[in-house]
């Protein structure tokens, strides 16, 4: 670790010096040899850093969402070019240039935060050894070596000897408590920190090996941490857990607003933005309004959260618009009130018979329950004029006598008169219609 640390002595002096200027503030408050003085120093350290590292976090965010999009897209080319590896690696560079996309983004914090980190342990080893490193001059060297967090120097480490630790005024069991308190809040807090990216913003719907390389590297990373800790000393376990507990809250944040598509996070999101426009009638603010004007114009590629944001806002009785605003349609607004029972219901489709008898009894039963006694009277007397139809069975004899009968065979051989006094034709008769004229 110290040869690693040498390698980023350059940078050694600007660290130093921001760690004094930090210093020279905490310590006229809480007193120059304390441990609050230097240990918030170094808070102040990371603080500073980390706001500087933001738009490479930003990128690094843009750029692990771009990958999760585009697993499925490598591994069919992997399947593809299976058997020529240099045809692989030249469609993969091809589809990061096509999309703008560098795998090595999701790491630049990382490595843009080491070379501090580094900078940080190679200037407590200093201390701990007692050399000058820096702008940090003997005085100031001997204020930091009094400096105790909880009884731990700063410069401590809980791989060191009682003999090391007495030689800076402390303990060796405040010291391996101290540290190895550190180190588990250090590893719980990079786990919580993969573990919240995984299980709430990750798009479920696409599975693929990038996801389980990062359930694997959720459980490996605390170990990795631990097994390091317990050669740092406490000013740099105070570092990392402070930047660990950043990262925390950074990408708690970036979780609860602007979320991955398709996730569980982009689910609660877009709830609670429903929520919003439901009891303000609007969507407040750019940002949410950028985020429903994107959704909008996906039209058909919308993922199942989406289309549910959609869908409740119709039943609220609001419609999306291209802009990312919302407009109350008052059609939906009285489906959503109740007001579907008074549209126009079309009637149900009678047969001819029924039409018939509700034209004839509808009338009478509707003014009646109405209590319209002159509608009845009306109705009733319009059914006392119509001709009441002829009895079945006389119609019936009626037909039968203005049937002809047809002759039997036995008369088969008679005569029928002809017109005019034209003469008898022998042979079968047969008899006229009665339509016929006679």
């Amino acid at each position: 670790m110290d040869t690693i640390a040498s390698l980023f002595s350059f940078i050694t002096w600007p660290v130093s010096w921001v760690i004094v200027q930090f210093h020279k503030v905490y310590g006229a408050v809480f007193g120059p040899d304390t441990g609050w003085a230097w240990g918030l120093s170094i808070v102040s350290l990371v603080v500073l850093i980390r706001i500087c590292l933001i738009p490479l976090f930003v990128k690094q965010i843009k750029s692990t969402r771009n990958m999760q999009a585009l697993q499925p897209k490598m591994k069919a080319i992997q399947e593809r070019y299976k058997s020529d590896k240099q045809r692989q690696s030249e469609e993969m560079m091809k589809l990061y240039k096509e999309t703008g996309t560098n795998p090595l983004s999701s790491c630049l914090p990382i490595l843009a935060q080491s070379p501090f980190f580094f900078a940080l342990y190679h200037v407590l080893s200093a201390i701990a050894s007692g050399k000058t490193i820096g702008v940090i001059d003997e005085p100031l060297l001997e204020s930091a070596r009094q400096a105790h967090i909880f009884g731990a120097p700063l410069a401590a480490k809980f791989t060191d000897s009682a003999a090391e630790v007495a030689a800076l005024n402390a303990s060796l069991t405040d010291v391996r408590i101290v540290t190895a308190v550190m180190i588990i809040m250090m590893s719980a807090s990079q786990f919580f920190t993969q573990r919240q990216l995984m299980m709430k913003n990750v798009d479920l719907s696409v599975k693929t090996p990038y996801m389980q390389q990062q359930k694997m590297l959720m459980y490996i990373f605390p170990v990795i941490f631990a097994v390091m800790g317990i050669n740092f000393p406490v000013g740099v376990l105070v570092y990392w857990l402070t930047t660990n507990v950043w990262t925390m809250g950074q990408q708690m944040y970036v979780i609860n607003q602007n979320p991955t598509p398709g996730s569980k996070a982009q689910d609660s999101y877009l709830q609670r933005l429903l929520k919003s426009i439901t009891q303000h009638g609007e969507v407040r603010g750019r940002r949410r309004k950028n985020i429903v004007k994107v959704i909008v114009a996906k039209g058909s590629d919308r993922n199942e959260n989406e289309r549910r944001f959609f869908v409740g806002l119709s039943k609220a009785g609001f419609a999306a618009q291209a802009d990312g605003t919302v407009i109350k349609g008052d059609t939906l607004v009285a489906e959503a009130e109740g007001g579907a029972a008074a549209r126009r219901q079309q009637p149900k489709r009678q047969t001819k018979a029924q039409r018939q008898a509700s034209g004839v009894q509808h009338p009478v039963a509707k003014d009646a329950e109405e209590g319209d006694e002159t509608a009845a009277e009306e109705a009733t007397t319009s059914l006392e004029k119509k001709p009441q139809a002829p009895d079945t069975t006389e119609a019936k004899d009626e037909t039968k006598a203005d049937t002809p009968q047809r002759p039997s065979r036995a008369n088969s051989g008679g005569s029928r008169q002809g017109k005019s006094g034209q003469g008898q034709r022998k042979g079968q008769q047969r008899p006229k219609h009665p339509s016929s004229k006679k």
